[in-house]
């Protein structure tokens, strides 16, 4: 597994001892040496087998070249061209070609120094990600470093660490950012990686609203995740008191969401809101519950069996029957078919959507000409048979 090193090169101040230099602090109470770039202390600590340096035409270039760095020959008068260059701010790729080699092999890693734009617009701006991500292999180990770049690249650096993880299966281990203090001369280092959680949080909470599928969350609560894991299985397999079940487990847990996730305490309320319908009094307000939900959803099959099997557990309930019987559900479905007529075009509708096979009846026909009429049409029977 390669780690990669995104890092932004920006301008630091310089004066005539050359740019200011900042003794950057991880909290382990090692400073370290001075360094003008903060890609430098951050590359000795992570040791990464890619360092992709990316600034504009204007960045300190030169700053790369300025110590150790041995160079000979053409390599000679292509830094006095950069250094020229820097000062015009006027650097292209063309200028950095000679020069990659040689750091590569001072460094002892791969070294990739990239031209980017100045992400004034959402074209510059997605073309940075598409750099950044031509340089991530997939699952790749990535840090990214936003110290030097313009103000506005930590939120670019966020959605590229987004997408990298997306389209490359990257595992985002830092997003660093090195600060300055003007009365200390010293740089607090932090690591904004945490922001990456609060966004898979906000993705989970999509993709449920989106398919009504707990497991979206199972990855974000360790063990105790698999309950909801479970619970959306039996949901979605129509299974509505196992999936009950789960729910109630995990809701009784002490530690149903991780200790170490400060971001879960932010999404408690939205995920419990979510599966708010367990604590529900019976089945046929369960179900009701999962009707509604599914119909918002647009999964109009599950929405059409869950108001069918509610009407039929309220059914059973007013007989004060068992309702978890199946012959009892079975028998009671037959007779509301022959009865209720709105359960009876309920029906017809199911079987025409799970079926694919459309029966004579001009109504079901005309509920299917459109998404607009099938909601229509099911809100209409959802509030005639008391589902909604």
């Amino acid at each position: 597994m390669t780690t990669t090193l995104l890092s932004f090169l920006g301008r630091v101040p310089r004066t005539e001892q050359g740019y200011r230099e900042t003794r950057y602090d991880f909290g382990d109470g090692n400073l370290g040496e001075p360094a003008a770039f903060f890609g430098w202390p951050l590359q000795q600590r992570i040791k990464a087998d890619r360092l992709v340096i990316m600034g504009t035409a204007g960045s300190m270039w030169d700053h790369l070249f300025e110590k150790d760095v041995p160079l000979a020959g053409d390599e000679v008068d292509a830094q006095m061209e950069l250094i020229e260059a820097v000062h015009a701010k006027t650097v292209t790729a063309e200028c950095l070609d000679p020069l990659q080699r040689p750091l590569a092999q001072f460094l002892g890693c791969d070294v990739q120094l990239e031209i980017i734009p100045y992400c004034r617009d959402g074209r510059e701006q997605v073309e940075l990600l598409s750099i950044m991500a031509r340089h991530v292999t997939p699952g790749d180990t990535v840090h990214i470093d936003v110290t030097h770049g313009f103000r506005h690249l930590p939120m670019i650096a966020l959605l590229a660490a987004i997408h990298l993880k997306k389209t490359r299966q990257a595992t985002i281990k830092g997003i660093w950012y090195g600060a300055y203090d003007p009365d200390t001369g010293e740089g607090p280092v932090h690591n904004l990686a945490g922001l990456l959680r609060i966004a898979e949080w906000i993705e989970a909470l999509h993709s449920y609203d989106k398919d009504g599928d707990y497991g979206a969350f199972a990855p974000l609560l360790g063990a105790q995740g698999e309950m909801l894991k479970n619970a959306a299985f039996f949901e979605r397999t129509t299974n509505p008191v196992r999936a009950r079940s789960e729910l109630r487990s995990w809701a009784g847990l002490d530690h149903g969401y991780p200790a170490d996730d400060p971001a879960a305490a932010l999404f408690r309320e939205e995920l419990e809101k979510r599966i708010a319908w367990h604590q529900r009094p019976d089945r046929a307000s369960w179900e009701r519950d999962l009707a509604k939900r599914y119909l918002e959803q647009a999964d109009y099959v599950r929405a059409i069996i869950y108001g069918m099997e509610s009407i039929i557990s309220a059914e059973i309930q007013n007989r004060h029957g068992e309702v978890d019987d199946y012959e009892n559900r079975d028998i009671a479905k037959d007779e509301m078919r022959n009865t209720r007529e709105g359960f009876k075009t309920l029906s017809n509708l199911r079987n025409a959507l799970t079926h694919g096979v459309r029966p004579w009846d001009r109504a079901i026909e005309r509920a299917l000409e459109s998404e607009q009429g099938l909601r229509k049409t099911l809100r209409d029977l959802f509030r005639q048979l008391n589902v909604l």
